[in-house]
C-alpha cells in the first residue's frame, strides 16, 4: 500500500494531534481548565493524574509514529514509512472508536480524535 499526498497530509495532521494530546495529558493536565475537557473533577485529580501522564505518551508515541512514518517515506524508505504511519493511524483510530463505545459524552472527541487518521487509512486504502 502506497501513501499518496493526502494520507501523508492526514497522517502528519494525526501526528501533531496527537502530540498535542499528549502535552494536554501528561504536561498541562493538573490545569482546570485541561482536566476538566477530560471530565476529571479536582478531587479525583490526583489519583487520576498518573493515568492521564502514561496515556498521554501513549498519544505521543502514536502521534511521533504517523510523523516519522511520513518522514521516512521522504528519505527513502516509502515502505517502511508507509507501513509505520498507517500502523499508527490505525491504533489512533481504534483508540478513538473505543472512547467513544466506553462513554458516550466523550464522542465529540472521539471523533476529533478520530478523524484525521480515518482520512489518512481512506486516502492512502483508495491509492492502492
Amino acid at each position: 500500500m502506497s501513501m499518496n499526498v493526502v494520507a501523508q497530509v492526514f497522517a502528519v495532521l494525526a501526528g501533531l494531534l496527537h502530540v498535542l494530546i499528549f502535552t494536554m495529558e501528561s504536561v498541562l493536565f493538573r490545569r482546570p481548565q485541561v482536566h476538566g475537557r477530560f471530565r476529571v473533577k479536582p478531587q479525583d485529580l490526583a489519583a487520576v493524574h498518573p493515568w492521564a501522564f502514561n496515556q498521554g505518551f501513549y498519544n505521543l508515541f502514536l502521534g511521533l509514529g504517523a510523523l516519522g512514518g511520513v518522514v521516512a517515506v521522504h528519505t527513502g524508505h516509502p515502505v517502511v514509512g508507509a507501513a509505520v504511519a498507517l500502523f499508527s493511524c490505525a491504533c489512533m483510530l481504534g483508540a478513538a472508536v473505543v472512547l467513544a463505545a466506553t462513554d458516550r459524552r466523550m464522542a465529540r472527541a472521539a471523533l476529533i480524535q478520530g478523524l484525521t487518521p480515518l482520512a489518512a487509512l481512506v486516502a492512502a486504502l483508495l491509492a492502492g
